[in-house]
């Protein structure tokens, strides 16, 4: 039991890690992507800075994160003995998790690449996914039991809402208020 409890510890400690590398590489992706549309020695300046943050997140937190998880997660389920309901759900959101993981690769390579095919707007909006899915994984874990489809559905739904809105409001005020 006592293996157990230090085994999910561990994987606790690396989804934080995960994430928080997810969460920010994003957020550098839209630095760098409007440091990409100056001119002069700023975008220089700039994007080479972006790029070695960039590199040094992705590949010095965020995969070996993502990598520690994958490996205590299967070995909590192997010392469960056993497969709740609930753990067939979020092992469904786990994978979609792994897929935007992998999204992230794309848009790492390209960036690093000097290649940006999406606006800073677009990728506020593709940040949010990882919001979405740890919404859904966090209560699914807390919860350890499958919620009526409708209820789960409308709160990924209002989730979604909220976090659009909040998107477009910020849009409105950074138009209005630009940073220099």
């Amino acid at each position: 039991m006592k293996m157990y409890l230090y085994i999910k510890a561990l994987h606790i400690i690396f989804i934080v890690t995960w994430f928080a590398g997810m969460f920010y590489i994003v957020r550098l992706f839209i630095y760098n992507t409007e440091a990409a549309e100056k001119t002069g020695p700023e975008r220089e300046i700039l994007g080479a800075q972006f790029k070695i943050m960039i590199r040094r997140l992705w590949l010095g937190i965020t995969w070996p994160s993502a990598l520690l998880t994958l490996i205590f997660g299967p070995w909590i389920w192997i010392l469960m003995r056993s497969t709740p309901d609930w753990l067939a759900i979020k092992l469904v959101f786990v994978v979609l998790l792994y897929l935007y993981h992998f999204s992230l690769h794309i848009l790492y390579r390209e960036q690093q690449k000097g290649i940006f095919r999406y606006s800073s707007q677009k990728l506020r909006i593709w940040n949010e996914v990882a919001t979405l899915l740890l919404f859904a994984i966090v209560f699914l874990a807390t919860a350890k039991q499958v919620m009526s489809l409708f209820f789960g559905i409308a709160g990924i739904v209002s989730l979604t809402a909220v976090l659009i809105l909040a998107i477009r409001i910020y849009k409105k005020v950074r138009t209005k208020n630009p940073v220099r």
